[in-house]
């Protein structure tokens, strides 16, 4: 019996460097939005009107919000379903899947750019108090998270039509999976908590 070679040995890991990096990455971006969602929780709770009075009159878009959280928690399930693809070998789909999950990606973040040019016309802008400046910095830094997932994603996409990936080797796909499936749950969490809060 052959004795296995030390990059065999290597190849056989449980636990990627990528898919670790990734999940180290994910440590790092909970402890980010846990942090902002503690601050917007101290002064939600340090405030016995919330909106404060100033802002009373400034609605958020609860009902096209809800559309853009269903278009998002669709787009994991297309890029998982996308994984799936690539692991039994099924590439044209894999990159129709792809495709998928960046348009409704890109149109999450269409939506929400065209909701907050209305906020602003209404006045609630990150100088128009405490309560502006934290829906801005929490929903902003999840736009900042998606549009950097889509822009993986559009890497992704150009690896898989270039051949890069199949059943043997898709790391990039899973990473890439990982990560949009993380911003995907963290949404809903902000949405209630600020949209309803």
């Amino acid at each position: 019996m052959m004795a296995q070679t030390e990059f065999e040995m290597t190849d056989n890991r449980p636990l990627s460097n990528a898919k670790l990096a990734v999940l180290i990455l994910l440590g790092s971006e909970t402890m980010l939005f846990s942090g902002l969602i503690g601050a917007f929780l101290v002064f939600r709770m340090g405030n016995v009107t919330w909106p404060p009075l100033s802002h009373a009159d400034i609605e958020l878009p609860r009902i096209v919000t809800g559309f853009n959280t269903l278009l998002l928690i669709i787009s994991g399930y297309t890029i998982f379903r996308a994984l799936r693809s690539i692991q039994l070998d099924r590439v044209k789909l894999c990159q129709n899947l792809l495709i998928l999950t960046g348009t409704l990606g890109l149109a999450f973040l269409i939506i929400q750019g065209s909701e907050w040019v209305q906020l602003i016309g209404k006045g609630l802008t990150l100088q128009s108090g405490v309560y502006g400046a934290i829906f801005y910095v929490l929903i902003g830094c999840h736009a900042i998270h998606v549009l950097g997932a889509v822009i993986w994603l559009a890497i992704v996409i150009g690896m898989a039509f270039s051949g890069r990936f199949s059943s043997d080797s898709h790391i990039g796909v899973e990473t890439c999976t990982i990560y949009w499936i993380y911003v995907v749950a963290l949404w809903p969490i902000l949405y209630f908590l600020v949209y309803f809060a």
